[in-house]
């Protein structure tokens, strides 16, 4: 359970009377945070932080961290981070300033989705006229090191300009809590330890891939190492039923690798639109070379003598490999902080915040992956820039949680905002549901069996535009601007009213006008009398 406190300051509470109020729902912030928020923001104001080395000590430079930094400073607060390294490379670091994301996650991670869809392209060519056209080979290790020029570039620009230029002090160093007010840091390249201390404090460490206790796991690899292996596996089983499991498993079948998808529930995307799971599911066993075995969990993995993999599963079948990569969930990346030493509440791994991203410290906070509120990187965007516009810039901004759109990277993708059917339901009771399935424009001269899925959710009382689902090609980029109209509260009418752009995909969220099915105090309606 997420836990909600009370925005106090030092002058105000200390950390043994702070309480645990109320649950953090995502949605919404409580009209006495807020308040509360907007007197913390006055007494820091006029508070004198002189006794401090820093006004804000970041421990973490991913996405939250450097936008917390970046805009405090911005506002004149004195600000540095500590990062472990300042450039990417394997273990035992793997990510590097920029965070996750830009070493380890999002963005190697897209540049290797275009590059397993060109063969698709490809394969449609003879369609429109094209003849002779083959997918080649692909070479991975030139792919790597293009890779790897391009993160290199971007810790560059991390550093020297979105830091430096915005006057935050950056360290490559790893950081530890000493207390509520200082932080023990540990230098990267001397091991020299020294103390810093600091008015407010920010964990912006993100998360970790977490891999079962089973048998022969040290074989296997995380999201981490595949970005670093040397060659190219021909035969690699991805275990796992979340986006980061299915987008590798869409990426290595594209480039060629054979690959066996396992994941022991029913159906993977647990959490994403009913419609949208099964939706992926049938174009993945139809238009992909990926063998999908649900209900399957591997139980031991056997390095044999060739160098190859022996995954068993927990009915004894057994599956050869090359490599084995596991993406069953990710942890909150808190070992060695030592929180204990500030009082700092901790649930599993993850630290509980409240809608001002607060600790049961009053004065240290935490953003990101570590919070586990929403994992993505843009959310961490949002709470470290509200964080900072709160602690140092005069405003009373709480994070939002609602409305956040993503997408799934895989072949379809899966672009969302809003809620899905079931949470509507749930929430609103009465809704009406609009979806549509077809052959995109694109793929008829192929004869393609391939399809795409949109979805609108409704509600009713309201018409306001609550949900919408998208399975397609480029459904991040579509739906990234229709999450904008959503989130500003856009009716049913006021797509209808929109014109639609002709020939596009995407014009189908603007001439769907007859619900598909309703729902009336929660029970399924096919039709209204």
């Amino acid at each position: 359970m997420r836990m909600s406190f009370l925005l106090l300051t030092a002058a105000h509470a200390t950390t043994s009377t702070l309480a645990f109020t109320a649950t953090i729902t995502r949605r919404t912030a409580s009209s006495s945070l807020r308040s509360t928020a907007a007197a913390a923001t006055r007494l820091y104001s006029a508070a004198d932080s002189s006794d401090y080395d820093y006004d804000l000590l970041v421990i973490g430079g991913g996405s939250g961290g450097v936008r917390a930094s970046r805009i405090a400073s911005g506002y004149g607060a004195k600000v540095a981070l500590l990062e472990t390294k300042l450039s990417h490379g394997v273990d035992p670091y793997y990510s590097a300033i920029g965070g996750t994301c830009v070493n380890v996650g999002c963005v190697p991670k897209k540049l290797m989705v275009f590059a397993s869809r060109y063969p698709g392209e490809i394969k449609e060519m003879a369609g429109y006229g094209w003849k002779g056209a083959t997918e080649g080979t692909f070479d991975w290790k030139v792919f790597l090191e293009n890779k790897n020029k391009e993160i290199t570039r971007l810790n560059n620009v991390y550093q020297n300009f979105v830091l430096k230029n915005a006057g935050v002090e950056v360290i490559e160093a790893a950081g530890s809590l000493d207390g509520p007010n200082a932080v023990t840091v540990r230098h990267t390249e001397s091991g020299e330890t020294s103390t810093l201390t600091a008015k407010n404090i920010l964990i912006a460490v993100g998360g970790w891939p977490f891999k079962p206790s089973i048998p022969g796991i040290e074989h296997a690899i995380t999201s981490n190492e595949i970005f670093y292996l040397e060659e190219q596996p021909k035969r690699m089983v991805v275990v796992g039923g979340g986006f980061i499991a299915l987008e590798f498993a869409s990426i290595m079948d594209g480039l060629g690798t054979d690959v066996t998808l396992m994941y022991r529930g029913d159906l993977f995307l647990r959490g994403f639109d009913e419609d949208m799971r099964t939706h992926l599911k049938e174009e993945m066993m139809t238009n992909s070379g990926i063998d999908v075995k649900f209900n399957t969990d591997p139980k031991e993995i056997r390095k044999q003598d060739d160098g190859s993999l022996l995954v068993i599963d927990q009915d004894g079948n057994e599956i050869e490999c090359d490599s084995i990569l596991y993406a069953t969930g990710r942890k909150g990346k808190i070992d060695g902080l030592n929180l204990e030493s500030a009082g700092v509440h901790t649930e599993g791994s993850f630290i509980p915040v409240n809608e001002y991203s607060q600790t049961n410290v009053p004065n240290v906070y935490a953003v990101g992956d570590v919070t586990d509120r929403i994992a993505l990187t843009p959310v961490a965007l949002m709470e470290g820039h509200r964080l900072a516009d709160t602690l140092f810039g005069g405003k009373d901004r709480p994070v939002d949680h609602e409305f956040v759109a993503s997408t799934v990277f895989t072949t379809p993708e899966i672009g969302t905002v809003g809620y899905t059917e079931q949470e509507a339901v749930e929430k609103y009771g009465d809704i009406d549901v609009y979806k549509n399935r077809f052959r995109a424009m694109k793929h008829s001269f192929p004869q393609s069996e391939t399809y795409s899925l949109f979805k609108l959710i409704v509600e009713t009382k309201t018409q306001r535009i609550v949900g919408c689902h998208v399975a397609t090609d480029g459904a991040g980029e579509m739906v990234q601007g229709v999450a904008i109209a959503i989130k500003m509260g856009a009716t049913k009418e006021d797509f209808d009213n929109t014109i639609g752009i002709h020939p596009t995909s995407a014009e189908e969220l603007v001439t769907m006008r007859t619900p598909s099915y309703y729902y009336r105090n929660g029970e399924k309606v096919d039709k209204l009398e």
